[in-house]
């Protein structure tokens, strides 16, 4: 009897091309082309990678444990200490403040400026570390509280919250991203080790102290929805990440534009596009609604959101073109959104606080930015960064394929990077994460990717240098970047990538080797004058306004790179370069 099973059709989108199909390793008795994955050879052998990936999550644990023994921001540095004291003062407030003062408590001490998900984040860590020791969180007196029991308290946080949300993320893409496009077992475990020993995130994370991986996690396990053909549950963990922290707007445009193109392509579809948006609102209504119902109950109860005598009303509530009366029902609500957008996006703060190295920083060297108007910074930067962001978002919206996403993102994430309104050091994390995955694609380990993504890497930790300096974190800081340079053959630890047999192998360009190998010079150059030759008197941040000069020119070229790698894979300038080979084939006909 014939069998009535009709093979699968492969999607439409799933004929996407890449540029290059080189593996790591083309067949078994090659020998392992960098430290890396010398050390996982025995794992070939390995019947599931369950045997090995436990290995693995002990070894990137351990790294991670030992970073947090050195220092972290603000140790022993008062009135306002540093990041340390930020985190752990907000589960200060959010253990004993109603949840109507959360936004309002002592904004000028570490005012609470993240999402509302974040706040939640803290009042249970909060909870949890009040049991240990009530006196770690105790409502005002424990500011400035750095007893050693409380640092290890903090860290484990952090460890403990990575392990529940990023790495999981990490580990469920990684796998999706091989088996789309058919990666060996083997070479994703590989990848997946040099993902999660990515120097700049731990560093930030878990020496510096942030929580920046569970938003990141968020945005990985949105994007493995999206891959899978979840996209509603790619929306729900995308609006966790933004409501986590707002930095995970640098991918929005990505997403937003992808969704749009799976609604519009190959045709039309109104009911996806309601059901991506209903389901995007109800996440965001979920987030906010212990907010603003708690707000509501606590006015019942007559308790102010307010602890001053003189209220200082949200900018947003005050524009309104209509009075808002204390008394009506929606009042409590609506002062907890607009003053938490106001806290969340803090436009007053200006174009930068910090040498940053990006766009407005680079020129602020040479001419001094804050000579005009806030405002008109504010919408001078938005329209450049619309406008470096506009081909990436295009393409991805007419050419939704699956493996463009990170691509996309990557793009636009250094688009929001180099040319956006009030970046940190520490956002340079967004745009190097989505790089960073794509080790785990087709080609990811071979020498083209890992050439691009190992030194878009290493200079991201290094412009992250000035910063950790300051933190007293020289030594984790060069153990981790040159750690992750050996594993994975790159420079300074090794020249193998650019010259010699595998160099050969993998045909990189002469123009990427001279401009790799003259910003590693660079880097190393830098290192040794920062070390050994002091600044003039006249130009104190002499060394860390180069630091962001070099830092500026080399994400430029990370922006150019992914932009260009984004249009060219999704196929739209097929036509070109076919039309370039036919005048080439014809021409060489003419010459014979």
């Amino acid at each position: 009897m014939a069998s009535s099973h009709k093979p699968r059709r492969r999607k439409k989108e799933d004929s996407f091309e890449p540029i290059s199909r080189e593996t790591l390793l083309p067949n078994s008795t090659s020998a392992p082309p960098f430290p890396l994955a010398a050390f996982l050879w025995p794992a070939k052998k390995s019947p599931s990678q369950w045997v090995t990936l436990p290995l693995i999550l002990m070894a990137v644990g351990l790294f991670r444990w030992a970073t947090g023994f050195w220092g972290y921001s603000g140790f022993n540095v008062p009135p306002m200490y540093g990041d340390l004291e930020a985190q752990r003062h907000w589960m200060e407030i959010t253990t004993h403040l109603p949840i109507s003062q959360w936004y309002f408590y002592d904004l000028p001490y570490w005012g609470l400026d993240y999402p509302p998900l974040t706040a939640y984040h803290s009042w249970l860590l909060g909870k949890i570390g009040s049991i240990v020791d009530p006196a770690w969180f105790a409502l005002n007196t424990s500011r400035g509280f750095e007893d050693q029991l409380l640092k290890v308290y903090m860290r484990a946080t952090v460890l403990v919250s990575e392990f529940l949300v990023y790495i999981p993320a990490a580990i469920i893409l990684n796998r999706k991203l091989g088996r789309m496009r058919g990666v060996k077992t083997w070479e994703s475990l590989v990848a997946l080790v040099a993902i999660l020993m990515q120097p700049a995130t731990i560093l930030i994370d878990h020496a510096h102290f942030q929580y920046n991986t569970v938003m990141l996690g968020f945005a990985l396990a949105s994007v493995s929805s999206l891959l899978a053909g979840r996209a509603l549950w790619g929306c729900v963990f995308f609006v966790a990440a933004l409501c986590y922290k707002q930095m995970a707007l640098y991918y929005a445009p990505a997403i937003f534009a992808y969704l749009v193109g799976l609604c519009i392509l190959p045709n039309i579809s109104f009911s996806r596009f309601l059901a991506i948006a209903l389901v995007t609102v109800l996440s965001f209504g979920i987030c906010f609604a212990p907010l603003l119902l708690g707000s509501m109950y606590d006015q019942y109860l007559h308790i102010p959101a307010y602890t001053a005598k003189e209220p200082l009303l949200p900018p947003l509530i005050v524009s309104l073109p209509f009075t808002v009366h204390e008394k009506a029902w929606y009042y409590p609500p609506l002062l907890q959104i607009t003053q938490s957008i106001h806290r969340i996006f803090p436009f007053a703060r200006g174009l930068f606080e910090d040498k940053v190295a990006n766009l407005w920083c680079a020129i602020h060297t040479f001419h001094k930015l804050h000579n005009y108007p806030l405002g008109q910074m504010q919408r001078i930067s938005t329209v450049i960064t619309l406008v470096s962001i506009w081909p990436s978002t295009m393409t991805i919206s007419l050419f939704p394929h699956r493996e463009l996403l990170p691509w996309a993102m990557a793009s636009i994430a250094w688009g929001f990077f180099l040319c956006s309104f009030q970046v940190h050091e520490k956002s340079v994390l967004l745009p190097l994460l989505p790089m960073t995955i794509l080790l785990g694609g087709e080609g990811g380990l071979g020498t083209e990717m890992r050439a691009w993504i190992g030194w878009a890497n290493m200079l991201g930790v290094w412009t992250l240098f000035p910063l950790l300096k300051r933190d007293e974190l020289r030594m984790p800081y060069g153990v981790l970047a040159l750690l992750w340079a050996y594993l994975l053959g790159l420079p300074p630890t090794s020249l193998s990538l650019y010259y010699g047999r595998q160099s050969r192998k993998g045909e990189l360009k002469t123009i990427t080797k001279f401009l790799h190998l003259g910003f590693y010079a660079a880097m190393i150059a830098w290192h040794v004058g920062e070390a050994f030759v002091p600044p003039p008197e006249n130009k104190p941040d002499l060394w860390v306004v180069l630091n962001v000069l070099i830092g500026f020119a080399g994400f430029g070229v990370c922006f150019l790179w992914c932009s260009w790698q984004l249009i060219l894979r999704s196929g739209m300038m097929e036509d070109y370069f076919g039309v370039r080979r036919r005048i080439e084939a014809a021409n060489k006909k003419k010459k014979q």
